[in-house]
């Protein structure tokens, strides 16, 4: 718990009023059933109305001091929780942002939107209710007993007996009900990943027709997170029988043998009044406790998963980085006998050796699945290789920060982004800085200027989330324009042009042999058509490099580029 104690300190006041306020709440309520006996066994038998009033007046005090106290006790508990609990969601989204590729695949996205906001709510009503709970359940239980045993022992015996067997019986119902709280999370988990890829992928379920099939698996996981819930309440519904029925044959008891003393002249009749109050306060503190506890074992699974997030190394920093203020300045890059996997044992690339001499415009086709995403993904370090070296500027990418390594490369990915916002405010990503002239001249390079002024706001048209309100051409020449703003030394494009036309495309690519002279160009793409003019080609096949030249000396010596060329070519003039 030590790690967590950072989130503590800040709101030390907090954490500290409101227990104690919660103590005099609870004084109160120890005090109250002793001034009712003293009314009843001196004001009401002596008919004194004086000593009734003067009574009464103070226990009505009492009664506002324990309110107050019950209200400030709330307000610190609750301002220390969500303060907390802020504070903890905040770092753990700062570790999620730090995560590598690798790091994000062994948590689902589900999993992670789970502990971000399920599990640290779990953990932020665990401290609330603590906070006014905790110190308030063992208080009263603690001055109860001592009450009752003050006023008569022989009749407080019971509790001896009463107490240990609950506390048996809570303690049971805790140690079942953990292991099923864990199970709740994780199916949680489970139906978040489902409701978000149904979500983001509606579009798709829709054109295919496939709502009755997503109906049914999100059916299965609700089902699922159903029974898992039950199986869990069932043990935690157990809880409120036991302390009622311990409630009521402790009650029964003391009614019965302090009756026999009352009717005996050695109890007077005020003590027995004030002695089943106290028996009550006795048990439900011991339910209160008991509720902590439970939702304590919930709060504890989801902590667990919390802490999951926040001790996993991040496989990618640059702690170790041997030039930290290096920036790239040219934009040459070295690939030396790169072998790299996503798994053990499985390589997606192979023993990669090449250059890219600064400002070369260089193109990588090949079939689908034979790694060229995967080669690219290593040049801004989004992954680390397993064996040999890349190098930018003659630098290992991992003796760069990563910080200035990722500002000098600007990437446009295969799925295309957008975030909920503005046309400027997206398009600022690549400089946030970036004065409207710049971000019009990006636009006009990236040949999206026009259907931004189509819009009736123009520049200030808002996104919606994942930008689904443009569509795929558009979305690639924005985010084309969003890598320009940075000014990149280099320059990713993975198939970023895939959903544009051919003569749009062939003006993106002037503007950049036009304007981008001194900038490294790596083009990833299906067409041959979009890299053909590139200075260098590089062909692979599984992983490996087949073949790497000019348009035309391919042509003339890789049989896999020719057979690229003459199936494309074929199919354009048959269209």
């Amino acid at each position: 718990m030590k790690r967590y104690g950072k989130y503590i300190r800040p709101y030390w006041k907090s954490f500290l009023f409101g227990p104690i306020l919660m103590v005099t709440e609870v004084v109160g309520e120890v005090l109250l059933p002793a001034f009712m006996a003293d009314i009843i066994n001196i004001g009401a038998v002596r008919h004194d109305i004086t000593y009734i009033i003067s009574r009464g007046l103070v226990m009505l005090v009492t009664a506002l001091v324990m309110m107050a106290g019950g209200i400030g006790g709330a307000y610190f508990s609750a301002r220390a929780a969500i303060s907390f609990a802020a504070d903890l969601r905040s770092d753990v989204f700062r570790k999620v942002q730090e995560f590598s590729f690798r790091n994000i695949d062994t948590f689902s996205t589900g999993s992670l939107i789970t502990r971000l906001t399920n599990d640290i709510t779990q953990v932020q009503n665990m401290i609330m209710m603590g906070l006014r709970l905790l110190l308030r359940a063992p208080g009263m239980l603690i001055g109860a007993v001592i009450m009752a045993f003050l006023m008569n022992a022989e009749l407080a015996v019971i509790l001896l007996i009463v107490i240990p067997l609950l506390a048996c019986a809570i303690g049971a119902v805790i140690f079942v009900a953990y292991p099923r709280f864990e199970i709740v999370q994780k199916k949680i988990d489970a139906l978040n990943s489902r409701i978000q890829e149904a979500l983001v992928g509606a579009r798709i379920i829709k054109s295919f027709v496939r709502g009755s099939f997503e109906e049914e698996k999100f059916a299965r996981s609700n089902e699922e997170l159903k029974e898992a819930g039950l199986a869990a309440f069932r043990v935690v519904i157990l809880n409120m029988p036991i302390m009622m029925l311990a409630m009521n044959v402790t009650t029964l008891a003391v009614v019965w043998f302090g009756g026999r003393q009352v009717l005996a002249g050695t109890m007077p009749v005020g003590d027995l009044t004030a002695f089943t109050t106290y028996i009550v306060q006795v048990l439900m503190s011991l339910m209160i406790l008991a509720m902590v506890l439970l939702q304590s074992s919930r709060a504890v699974a989801g902590l667990k998963r919390i802490t999951e997030v926040l001790d996993t190394a991040v496989d990618l920093s640059d702690e170790a980085a041997a030039s930290p203020d290096a920036v790239i300045e040219r934009g040459e890059i070295t690939f030396e006998d790169v072998t790299f996997s996503y798994y053990k044992g499985v390589p997606v690339l192979s023993d990669l050796s090449f250059r890219i001499e600064a400002g070369e415009t260089v193109g990588i086709i090949g079939a689908t699945g034979c790694g060229k995403t995967s080669l690219v993904q290593l040049i801004p370090r989004l992954y680390d290789v397993d064996k040999g070296r890349v190098c930018v500027d003659g630098i290992d990418v991992r003796d760069y920060s990563l910080r200035r390594l990722r500002d000098g490369v600007g990437m446009v990915l295969q799925k295309n982004v957008l975030f909920s916002g503005t046309i400027t405010e997206n398009l600022r990503w690549g400089d946030e800085n970036a004065e409207m002239d710049d971000i019009r001249a990006v636009a006009a390079s990236a040949q999206a200027a026009g259907f931004i002024s189509a819009f009736p706001e123009g520049y200030e048209t808002s996104l919606h989330q994942g930008g689904v309100n443009v569509s795929g051409g558009q979305k690639q020449r924005l985010c084309i324009a969003r890598a320009l703003l940075k000014k990149p030394r280099v320059l990713i494009l993975d198939d970023s042009t895939s959903a544009v036309d051919t003569a749009t495309e062939a003006e993106i690519r002037r503007c950049f042999s036009e304007q981008l002279k001194d900038t490294t160009k790596i083009i990833i793409a299906q067409r041959i058509t979009s890299v053909m003019n590139a200075d260098k080609i590089i062909v692979m096949e599984e992983g490996r490099i087949a073949d790497m030249g000019t348009h035309d000396e391919l042509l003339g010596r890789c049989d896999a580029y020719r057979e690229i060329h003459e199936s494309q070519m074929s199919r354009e003039v048959s269209a």
